[in-house]
């Protein structure tokens, strides 16, 4: 399934995207974590990253759907790029 893919640029904890998307991939920068959940701070955790260095991570296929919006807490990095469609 062929979408478009946009890009959201976090430095501190907050939303990346706000309502429906998938995600797709990221640009982790620096060391330290990057939790994603599903509906805000205290939502359900769709993904959690750990990063040494700076990092790409690619989602196959689809990706992972987030059906209320894409919060990501940030621990220790620098940045991180989120892409979703």
């Amino acid at each position: 399934m062929n979408s478009d893919v946009f890009a959201s640029y976090l430095t501190a904890t907050g939303t990346a995207v706000a309502g429906k998307s998938r995600v797709k991939g990221a640009l982790v920068t620096g060391t330290g974590t990057a939790v994603f959940r599903d509906g805000g701070a205290s939502g359900t955790t769709r993904l959690t990253l750990n990063a040494a260095a700076t990092q790409s991570v690619v989602i196959p296929e689809n990706g992972i759907l987030f059906n209320t919006d894409v919060h990501v807490t940030i621990a220790g990095l620098t940045a991180i790029t989120v892409f979703y469609g």
